[in-house]
């Protein structure tokens, strides 16, 4: 027959288990939660009534819940920086292909070029130093450095 912190040690693990599956954070808590109180079961004490085991939990849980929010929280931040062509924007670069009010024409950035358009629709000549100032589908919205 099973003791009491075999069955702890059970469910503990039995969710560390679902975590893996299930990268919440919040099984986590309840699998050392569990896990703790079967340790403390081990031990023996006033730890053969039900009521102190579940209550034991209960504070071991909420307990391991607060670090575990915090530690996810950490984990799972957005970094706020941006990949891709998303990265793109602030970057300088220069008119290759003039730029028409209201249309498209082609900028250097690093050492790729791009179909560009200002984004107040204003015209800019070659070799105008520019700022990208945001993506739209293939083309870069740019506007003329004030530097």
């Amino acid at each position: 027959m099973l003791s009491a912190w075999h069955i702890w040690m059970i469910i503990g693990i039995g969710c560390v288990i679902i975590e893996i599956f299930d990268p919440m954070f919040f099984f986590i808590s309840l699998g050392i939660g569990a896990i703790l109180t079967g340790l403390l079961c081990l031990l023996g004490g006033a730890m053969n009534l039900v009521v102190v085991q579940i209550a034991i939990f209960a504070i071991f849980s909420f307990i391991a819940f607060l670090f575990m929010r915090k530690l996810g929280k950490k984990l799972l931040s957005n970094t706020g920086e941006e990949t891709n062509v998303f990265a793109l924007k602030g970057k300088p670069g220069f008119v290759t292909k003039e730029i028409p009010a209201e249309g498209k024409g082609h900028v250097k950035i690093g050492g790729e070029e791009w179909s560009a358009i200002e984004v107040n629709g204003q015209a800019l000549e070659v070799d105008v130093k520019i700022i990208i100032v945001g993506i739209e589908g293939n083309k870069l919205i740019v506007q003329k450095d004030s530097k």
